[in-house]
């Protein structure tokens, strides 16, 4: 049985902490291996002791039951006694006698086991007691030696095997080996090797030699070494193995300096050999850093390239020593070739080991460090013109960067993210239990910006959102069940003969600009076919340029015979002062009703919502436009639809479609009075308190019909056939999100609803509420003067907010709510003319403000269509001022 991480990672620890020794320790590796042994041969699980209980308890109901109660008592009184010696073992020994027992209800007796136990106290029988008299056997002779060589063959083997084998004891005997016995030197050798072994003991150079003459150790520092020594010692040192000529201390190769070479100088040779150490040191940083075991797969490819490519360096010293060791004599031996030698095959370690000591005195802990100092050092042997090394370099790159891309190329072609490699990956998985469709592009995936630099390597860099972006595109279409047939048809795959294809004059340019032109091509590949397809989907499978219509009739009111209805219920609710005139479950019956005669809207996704505004209290009386944010429209989109068109955009779209409602809240306010009180006018026209009435609302109404105009005319709609222009050129889904809220971002600055313009909306806010006012002035001037015949609403009709029906509710409902409070205020001439005069002062001293803000700000921030509105609304107030 295998042994979990956690258990084997418990195991080092206990390891290391008893044995006081270090994981790189070779005893280490040892004691591990031993530990491991023995947990898997003994990995059996031990006996369930509630099972046994249980079935002992089982077999004393059985006894008890089948009237053996004194079997049951017996057990259980022996269970008692069991139970006041405690052993852990105890579970195994009962399960094991419960699976030797044989029928225990017609087997088992009580007095049986009282007769065992007496018997256990009786002696055992003596040999004497057997044997009294001690004649038994004595005829026999057992005690003789035995003759095996006499009269044996082969076939009396069988019969004295088989007869006499129980019958008869066969003596044993020790024999015991001499403790000082000393083998003899000619069983190892012969006089004819002797050459031979005074050859290899000459060869061995680092034993104290003795002085015949003096018989003391001759001094090593004057011992001359041949230079066929030296190159072999410096061979061994290169491929790692401990020499004495060389010698590692912290990291480094030193040159031990008490040898010397006869036709060579101290200085010559010291100088030559701590080249040779310096190659060496660099070499033991490679091997160093390959017995440390990797995590990352592409650093784990990057330490199997420096392996081969150890050796590879290791097979060519090994074929120097074998052409230095050979009996031909053609290759003469010298140090300065092996020089040359070794310094042009060790060209790619030495580059390689700066790699790694970068790599290794890098605190960052950088995960993608490795690429980009081998994608550097890649450039660098390129500008240097160093063939062979750049392309080792670049194939070794490319195999690590093959790793590496792994996890990219499964995100761009399955939109799949690899669990294990979350935090060495720039590219990050939000999603939790609840997946809500609708936030799939904005909420589930998100790259990781933070931490960008450390993520992704820096050629990767100015094409990771490209990345990004296709992944998502394929998860989007994996949940619109587009068939894989049309996702994998696409190649993700960048290999060296892509970068550097033979015979080709582009292999002239830099690596950076050939591999970000590769790699970039095939990303704009993936980007480009999953984002089309995407896109195809939403718009034709979708429904995103349908909702984009109905989102236009429903928050814009493009079409005022399908809105009408709606106003102008929401607006006698309003005038008459009932208190659920924001009833959203009404108010979504006669949203869907009216919505319900267009094709292209789902009646069903229309949804009025009612929202506790604190501008909404009880003495207002619903005479100020404020009141109207209580209520919003929405539609629920489709939830592809709903990743471009986001939360956000539709509170936009719903403050827009408020702000729209105010400007005809105003209007119907005032054309509603005008048809209940002309007849009263008629009578005295010449009046100059009526002509001034007049020309005020002239005015009023001048000023909503500019506003409202130049919002939906020009504003609304230049921007809308705009916004599906650029649709239709977008590349991608984020591009879609970014001009849709471009496109919002732009209505509520030129409709005046963004934080920096709201002192020109408070201001039309209170032009609206002096329209409001002003209608309840002409109210409360009529009221008292005259009643309201219900013929006169008959003969002058009604506007176009109001139907026939609504008409008639209003003569039924005068009885009960026949005018807001103020309305029964009863007002001198001199005051009527008074309130009067303010509110025309205080109308034209609004719209003054209004221009010269819209100017200043057209000014500031070049909005054409601000100076526009200021143009209109300053001729037009010059042409009223003159009539007035």
């Amino acid at each position: 049985m295998g042994l979990t991480p956690i258990m084997t990672m418990l195991m080092e620890e206990l390891i290391v902490t008893f044995a006081k020794i270090d994981k790189k320790s070779p005893r280490f590796k040892i004691l591990k291996r031993r530990t491991e042994e023995t947990l898997r041969s003994n990995a059996h699980s031990r006996t369930d002791q509630f099972a046994v209980a249980n079935q002992l308890e089982g077999l004393q109901e059985k006894f008890q039951i089948l009237n053996r109660d004194e079997l049951a008592d017996a057990l259980r009184t022996r269970l008692t006694e069991l139970n006041e010696h405690q052993n852990s073992y105890f579970p195994e020994i009962l399960s094991f006698l419960l699976q030797l027992a044989d029928r225990p209800v017609q087997l088992s007796k009580v007095d049986r086991i009282e007769s065992f136990k007496s018997q256990e106290h009786a002696e055992s029988p003596s040999w004497t007691e057997l044997d009294v008299s001690g004649a038994a056997y004595s005829e026999e002779d057992i005690w003789e030696p035995v003759d095996f060589g006499a009269g044996s063959s082969d076939d009396d083997l069988s019969s004295v095997a088989s007869d006499s084998y129980h019958a008869r004891t066969f003596p044993h005997t020790s024999i015991a080996l001499e403790e000082d016995y000393v083998i003899p030197e000619e069983l190892f050798s012969s006089g004819e090797d002797e050459d031979l072994l005074v050859s290899i003991k000459s060869a061995q150079f680092w034993r104290n030699e003795v002085n015949v003459s003096t018989g003391q150790p001759e001094s090593v520092s004057s011992h001359v070494l041949t230079e066929l020594q030296i190159v072999r010692e410096t061979i061994f040192m290169l491929q790692g193995l401990p020499t004495s000529l060389f010698w590692r201390l912290d990291g480094s190769v030193e040159v031990d300096r008490r040898y010397r070479l006869a036709h060579l100088s101290s200085e010559t040779l010291s100088s030559l050999l701590h080249s040779f150490s310096s190659i060496g040191s660099k070499i033991d940083v490679l091997r160093r850093y390959n017995q440390v075991p990797r995590i990352i797969p592409y650093m784990q490819t990057f330490h199997r390239g420096i392996e081969d490519r150890l050796c590879e360096f290791d097979r060519l010293l090994s074929d120097m020593q074998s052409q230095y060791l050979s009996q031909s004599g053609v290759v003469a031996v010298s140090l300065l070739q092996l020089f040359e030698n070794v310094l042009r095959e060790s060209k790619l370690l030495l580059l390689l080991a700066d790699i790694v000591s970068s790599l290794k005195h890098d605190t960052s802990n950088n995960p993608v460090r490795c690429l980009d100092l081998l994608y550097d050092s890649v450039c660098m042997t390129q500008a240097t013109g160093d063939d062979n090394e750049f392309k080792f370099l670049a194939q070794l790159f490319f195999s690590c960067f093959e790793t590496y891309a792994r996890p990219i190329r499964l995100w761009m072609e399955r939109g799949e993210l690899e669990e294990s490699l979350q935090d060495s990956f720039f590219i990050r998985d939000n999603r939790n239990h609840e997946q809500d469709l609708r936030t799939l592009w904005h909420g589930w995936y998100t790259l990781d910006e933070s931490a960008w630099f450390s993520n992704a390597p820096k050629f990767i860099q100015p094409i990771a959102r490209k990345i990004f972006v296709a992944g998502k595109s394929m998860v989007f279409l994996q949940h619109l069940d587009v068939s894989e047939g049309e996702t994998n048809a696409r190649k993700s795959l960048l290999t060296f003969g892509d970068v550097f294809p033979e015979d080709s004059t582009s292999n002239y340019m830099p690596f950076s600009a050939l591999l970000d032109s590769a790699f970039g091509r095939i990303v704009d590949e993936n980007h480009s076919f999953t984002s089309s397809l995407l896109r195809r989907e939403l718009g034709q499978q979708c429904g995103l340029w349908v909702s984009l219509q109905a989102l236009e009739h429903i928050y814009f009111c493009k079409d005022m015979s399908v809105f009408g209805s709606i106003d102008s219920k929401i607006f006698d609710l309003i005038d008459r002062g009932r208190g659920a005139w924001d009833d959203r479950f009404l108010l979504t019956e006669l949203a869907q009703s009216a919505f319900g005669t267009l094709p292209f809207i789902d009646s069903s996704r229309v949804v009025v919502r009612s929202i506790k505004d604190p501008h909404n209290k009880p003495n207002t009386r619903g005479r100020s436009v404020k009141i109207l944010r209580a209520i919003s429209f929405d539609y629920v989109l489709p939830w592809p639809v709903a990743n471009i068109i986001t939360k956000e955009a539709i509170l936009s779209y719903q403050r827009l479609s408020t702000f729209l409602m105010q400007i005809r809240r105003a209007k119907y306010t005032i054309v509603k009075q005008w048809p209940r009180y002309s007849h009263v006018v008629n009578r005295d026209s010449q009046n100059r308190n009526d002509t001034l009435a007049y020309s005020l609302r002239h005015n009023m109404l001048w000023f909503l019909n500019t506003l409202y105009s130049h919002m939906t005319d020009f504003v609304i709609s230049t921007a809308t056939t705009s916004l599906r222009k650029d649709l239709s050129g977008c590349n991608d889904v984020d591009a879609m999100v970014a001009v849709h809220q471009s496109y919002t971002s732009s209505l509520e600055d030129q409709c005046l609803l963004s934080k920096n313009l709201y002192p020109l909306y408070e201001a039309i806010i209170t032009l609206l509420d002096l329209c409001i006012s002003f209608a309840d002035l002409q109210s409360i001037r009529y009221n008292q003067t005259t009643t309201h015949p219900k013929s006169a609403q008959k003969v002058h009709g009604h506007d176009q907010y109001q139907s026939d029906d609504e008409d008639e509710e209003d003569e039924l409902d005068d009885q009960d709510n026949p005018e807001p409070e103020e309305k029964h205020i009863r007002l001198h001439e001199t005051q009527y003319v008074q309130r009067l005069k303010d509110t025309r002062d205080q109308f034209n001293q609004h719209i003054v403000f209004l221009a010269a803000g819209l100017k200043g700000v057209g000014r500031a921030n070049a909005q054409i269509s601000w100076e526009i509105l200021a143009e209109r609304l300053e001729w037009r107030k010059e042409r009223a001022a003159d009539h007035v």
